[in-house]
């Protein structure tokens, strides 16, 4: 099995993401994770999906993803030096004669205490995932109360020679750039992704 990170930029309407997870859902695929949020252009937002899969099935999902219309462009992520993070909010027990020892490892990972109460705690982290699932394991001794995590958000780094990597991966039937455009108007380029 194989993870794919997938970027789409998408029309900012409503029933996009039921339309993207319909899609998943239809065909049995799974998602793994699933964030959604503006963009710098209020017109568009982006999406960041994480699936799994053998080599056929996520090129099958690729496909897929550039037919429906409402998504302007589908990006595999995987394919680039990316910044990936995942945010983690968890509440731990942790009686007061614990907090010290249970503070040095949050900061071991750079993270944070951002509440305590009498008997838990909740700490707050973020960076990639293989982190996160450290500093959750090493959680569980004291006892995981509760635990939330946003999902991987990513972005392609540009290359060290200013290429910018996030030019869109051919995918799908050919459609214009613009929300807006029509067969006459000319293409209208997209704000950066």
């Amino acid at each position: 099995m194989e993870k794919k990170i997938f970027g789409l930029l998408v029309q900012n309407e409503p029933g996009v993401l039921a339309h993207i997870a319909g899609m998943f859902s239809a065909r049995s695929f799974n998602i793994d994770s699933l964030v959604v949020g503006r963009t710098e252009d209020e017109a568009f937002s982006r999406m960041i999906i994480v699936t799994s899969g053998d080599e056929a099935t996520l090129e099958q999902i690729r496909k897929q993803l550039g037919k429906i219309v409402t998504v302007v462009k589908v990006q595999d992520l995987s394919h680039h030096d990316t910044v990936e993070r995942d945010l983690l909010l968890i509440r731990v027990n942790c009686p007061p004669e614990k907090r010290g020892e249970l503070r040095q490892i949050a900061e071991v990972f750079r993270g944070s205490i951002v509440d305590i109460g009498p008997k838990s705690v909740i700490l707050q982290l973020t960076g990639p995932e293989a982190k996160i699932e450290a500093f959750v394991d090493l959680c569980r001794p004291y006892g995981i109360v509760e635990l939330s995590r946003t999902g991987v958000i990513a972005i392609a780094r540009s290359n060290s020679r200013g290429k910018d990597l996030r030019a869109p991966v051919s995918v799908g039937k050919s459609r214009p750039r613009s929300v807006h455009s029509t067969s006459q108007e000319p293409e209208v380029a997209l704000p950066p992704s």
